[in-house]
């Protein structure tokens, strides 16, 4: 029995538009993102609940949620986008260069993606090497959509993991860094709840380690802490820390290298709690090619190194 053909009033656009609204349980957001107006996207989304006969978002809430059917038509949705942007830039491969997209969170950008990247170079393979950073939400949105072929950071909340695979490389905690010489260094019975009187540079909202920082913060009594300013720029808190007496609450790995060096020095507190774990996320059932299969390779050799420490 030939197979029933997929019904010719599904467009790309739908499926794009269905992605984002997913993504950001936004219409409004979604529209932003993919610039249109949002009643454009909200009677695209109709047209595709009419189409497949049964309704992909609950609207009961103030955000959009995926109903049963729309969980089982995202998984499909997903891969089918992600694979058909692959297809086309494999046609354009045969005449240019590959490149390998990395979506990277800073802590990896700054510890394992330099060393894995070297790895990878010195095999000369017949590729080149693109590295996207940002939040976590929005790297996995690259890679939904098929604009990055893997992401490699911490492990996302497990809504937002639905057709990803997560394969774990190592554990990394949260640390408190300030500039060498700090007042809180030389205290003789330091607590926590002793950064509050100086300015703290927090992880974003939107980053994965948010929640890990506000609950330690909580659990020490810490509920005000002074001017903060939001960040996940390496650069901006590297340079702000120094030249200044802000507590920078960060991942560990940004900061491995500064601290072994005495740029930045660790302020003494058990974040253990803190810890979780980084590695690679991809779809789980599109397959790699060559030259991210040796990046991907290259990026768990070092990882080894990290999780034996």
């Amino acid at each position: 029995m030939a197979k029933r053909p997929i019904d010719p009033r599904v467009k790309l656009r739908h499926i794009a538009c269905f992605l984002e609204v997913a993504r950001l349980k936004s219409v409004v957001k979604a529209a932003d993102a993919l610039n249109m107006s949002q009643p454009a996207a909200s009677k695209i989304i109709q047209e595709l609940e009419e189409i497949v006969g049964v309704p992909l978002f609950d609207r009961s809430r103030r955000n959009l949620f995926l109903t049963p059917s729309g969980e089982v038509f995202l998984r499909y949705a997903s891969t089918s986008f992600t694979a058909l942007r692959q297809g086309i830039d494999s046609l354009g491969s045969a005449q240019a260069q590959e490149i390998v997209k990395v979506g990277a969170l800073p802590t990896v950008s700054a510890r394992i993606l330099p060393p894995s990247v070297k790895r990878f170079t010195d095999q000369h393979l017949p590729a080149t090497t693109r590295i996207i950073t940002g939040p976590n939400a929005y790297l996995l949105s690259l890679l939904r959509m098929g604009d990055v072929d893997l992401v490699i950071g911490r492990m996302a909340d497990p809504d937002a993991m639905t057709g990803l695979a997560f394969e774990h490389l190592y554990s990394e905690k949260v640390v408190f860094v300030v500039r060498p010489g700090h007042p809180l260094l030389v205290e003789p019975r330091f607590e926590l709840s002793m950064i509050e009187p100086y300015q703290t540079l927090m992880p974003t909202p939107d980053s994965v380690i948010r929640p890990f920082v506000q609950r330690l913060l909580l659990a020490h009594g810490v509920s005000n802490v002074r001017d903060e300013i939001e960040t996940v720029s390496n650069a901006f808190g590297r340079s702000f820390t120094r030249l200044s007496d802000a507590v920078w609450i960060i991942s560990e790995g940004v900061v491995a290298e500064d601290v072994a060096d005495g740029q930045l020095a660790l302020l003494p507190i058990d974040t253990s709690e803190t810890l979780g774990p980084v590695g690679l996320t991809t779809w789980t059932d599109t397959a790699q090619s060559f030259a991210a299969q040796a990046l991907i390779q290259s990026i768990r050799d070092v990882a080894a190194g990290f999780e034996r420490r």
